[in-house]
């Protein structure tokens, strides 16, 4: 599951990055074993939203009761985002296994291939993937990405029938971008 998961992960960075865009973070809850779903952040303000954001994708892993959870994120984009200061390989997808009990960082650090510049000035780009290197048993997770990881364990209390699918809705709502898998579907 996990060689998917980081084929999934880079996938989209690649697809991304050559469409001139870094795409947003990004978390693959768990329940026994079986995706529930990719959820990408919404949209984003530098600062204190972006930070809350972030944190905010451990709803739909809360609601399902995942027992694991996988993020992605881009290094020098969560930093600029969140206002943080860079730790780790930049350019660098970043990834984290994590349980209840702990967690396991994985990067990928590349560097970037000029494709084509746009007249607006955008970059188009190929990522080329280092070496990476050995996974990082509780390695250091910048806040807003710690925060998530924390959060996707806390059970979410709703006074409601369905509290999964009504945190789907309201997350939809509030721009996160939501792809569940047939199992997990309303």
């Amino acid at each position: 599951m996990w060689n998917g998961l980081v084929g999934v992960a880079k996938e989209t960075y690649t697809a991304s990055l050559g469409e001139g865009v870094v795409p947003r973070p990004l978390m693959m809850p768990l329940v026994r074993g079986e995706l529930v779903g990719l959820i990408w952040v919404r949209p984003l303000k530098v600062g204190q939203d972006a930070l809350t954001g972030i944190a905010e994708l451990a709803n739909i892993a809360a609601a399902a009761g995942a027992d694991e959870v996988v993020l992605a994120w881009e290094t020098h984009d969560v930093a600029t985002a969140c206002e943080l200061p860079i730790v780790g390989p930049a350019p660098c997808l970043n990834m984290v296994i994590a349980t209840r009990d702990g967690h396991v960082l994985h990067q990928f650090p590349y560097s970037e291939q000029l494709l084509s510049r746009s007249p607006e000035g955008w970059a188009s780009v190929a990522p080329d993937w280092g070496p990476a290197p050995a996974p990082q048993p509780g390695g250091e997770l910048v806040p807003p990405i710690q925060a998530a990881v924390n959060f996707s364990f806390t059970p979410i209390e709703l006074d409601h029938p369905d509290p999964f699918g009504v945190t789907v809705v309201l997350m939809e709502e509030d721009g996160y971008r939501i792809s569940l898998t047939e199992a997990f579907t309303r």
